[in-house]
């Protein structure tokens, strides 16, 4: 392979006049990277004359307009640094391109009662640890449907799992470390409803490496029938990120998938689950809002928003994608400018946000800020750096904190309706900017001016979304 990378770079590079240098190399590479990203998930065709198509970049444009649509980015055509940031992000072999088909014959089952048998085993687990994984995945997409899942140990399985390296005989090679993590074919004969896991990943059971349960429950997915969902909350999105499996709760977008291919659960309950926030719902709420060097960061649920002058339009995150080991439904944030830190809080504990990396050892207990154990929770946060305090924001109440003391300021607690007229009810979430503090309570926002110290703007909680 990198022998054919370095030949195909001197063929590309030949007829021009300039030296090769890394940058130029590095060009070549990025341009290798985007064209066969799209070859694999955007049928983008890999006949002809790869020097020519790079001249003539009208399909190439085309196909990277269709996979920023996708995902929800800007549509430029464009390789810019977010575009090639998700092309980097592990995950599934299955195509994204919407018709695309793996296996021919009908994308479903034609019966509910559906075989699986375990051809072989990583040894990155304990076989048990594999079975429990496996048979879990599997077995939560029966909740929301009529399908019932029987592991066989003899005899041809609907749907056979292995652990395979590199290429392996079905014209879908893996690529070695991170990048494609696992495909499955759509339900059909022969290899129709296979699931393959490429064995040079680090399967587990947790959040290092990759979590076999959180891959295998996506990929039998596809072995049902049900293809790529643009909802980045789906279970069926196409990259990996890390949910706790313990108390993973399979989202609606793939419960209405599921069963629009089969049905709905015989049971009398049949199940619900989590809905991905939509930007310009009127009745938006948010659980916690902080700036973070000149971005504003809102937390929903498992999800948060980055709104920066340079994004043409908010971008939607699972909370998970960049923070692992961070809780969903984070409940209050502030920035501390001086010190270059972003604080969370969730219950009785807070986490320390270096740029985009937590600061080592957290979580720690919030009465480290002096708070008394009768505070089990904060509602929000806010940061004056002009003034070096911090405003934690109780019910009805306010503290406010010395930065540079690192202490509560003396006559503390007090009610929010005496110091920011106006406010009737608590608040959800806060933050600052300029002279102001933009406190929002349900879909609604109050804009506080703290040198005439009154509301000055009333509106709808998404309008900081851009919605209109």
């Amino acid at each position: 392979m990198k022998v054919e990378v370095i030949l195909s770079f001197y063929t590309w590079n030949k007829d021009n006049s300039e030296n090769i240098t890394a940058q130029r190399f590095h060009r070549f590479l990025m341009f290798v990277f985007q064209q066969r990203y799209l070859e694999n998930f955007y049928d983008m065709p890999k006949s002809g004359d790869k020097i020519k198509r790079q001249k003539n970049s009208t399909h190439l444009v085309k196909k990277l307009k269709e996979m920023q649509k996708f995902f929800g980015l800007e549509e430029t055509g464009q390789p810019d640094e977010e575009t090639m940031g998700v092309m980097a992000m592990p995950r599934c072999g299955v195509p994204d391109a919407l018709g695309y088909k793996l296996t021919e014959g009908n994308p479903k089952w034609k019966r509910n009662e559906i075989t699986y048998s375990i051809m072989n085993y990583t040894p990155d687990m304990s076989k048990a640890d594999v079975d429990s994984a496996l048979e879990k995945a599997i077995q939560i997409w029966s909740g929301p449907s009529p399908l019932k899942f029987t592991r066989i140990y003899k005899g041809e399985a609907d749907i056979k799992i292995s652990f395979v390296l590199g290429d392996h005989g079905d014209n879908s090679p893996f690529d070695g470390p991170n990048g494609v993590l696992a495909h499955a074919f759509q339900p059909g004969q022969g290899i129709g409803g296979d699931a393959h896991f490429d064995e040079d990943e680090t399967w587990t059971m947790g959040s290092s490496g990759y979590n076999l349960f959180l891959v295998a429950a996506h990929e039998f997915g596809h072995s049902l029938g049900l293809s790529h969902s643009t909802d980045p909350g789906a279970l069926m999105f196409p990259t990996y990120s890390f949910s706790e499996p313990r108390a993973y709760i399979l989202p609606q977008d793939d419960i209405n998938g599921i069963q629009f291919l089969y049905g709905h659960s015989t049971n009398s309950i049949n199940p619900t689950g989590p809905t991905t926030p939509r930007t310009c719902d009127p009745q938006l709420t948010f659980d916690a809002i902080t700036t973070l060097r000149g971005e504003i960061i809102i937390f929903k649920d498992k999800y948060f928003w980055r709104r920066h002058n340079q994004l043409p339009k908010p971008e939607l995150h699972k909370i998970s994608l960049f923070w692992p080991s961070l809780p969903s439904g984070i409940q209050a944030a502030y920035e501390d400018d001086e010190k270059d830190l972003v604080i969370l809080f969730k219950g009785n504990q807070y986490w320390a946000l270096s740029g985009y990396e937590i600061r080592p050892g957290f979580p720690k207990d919030i009465s480290n800020f002096g708070f008394p154990r009768t505070v089990q929770a904060i509602d929000a946060a806010v940061s004056y750096s002009n003034y070096g305090k911090t405003y934690f924001f109780v019910k009805n109440q306010y503290w406010r904190y010395d930065n540079r003391k690192r202490a509560m300021d003396p006559g503390y607690p007090k009610n929010i309706a005496d110091k920011f007229q106006g406010l009737r009810s608590g608040v959800d979430a806060v933050f600052q900017k300029d002279h102001y503090f933009y406190f929002f309570t349900g879909p609604i926002y109050h804009k506080f001016d703290l040198h005439a110290r009154r509301i000055v703007a009333v509106g709808r909680s998404n309008q900081l979304l851009n919605c209109r």
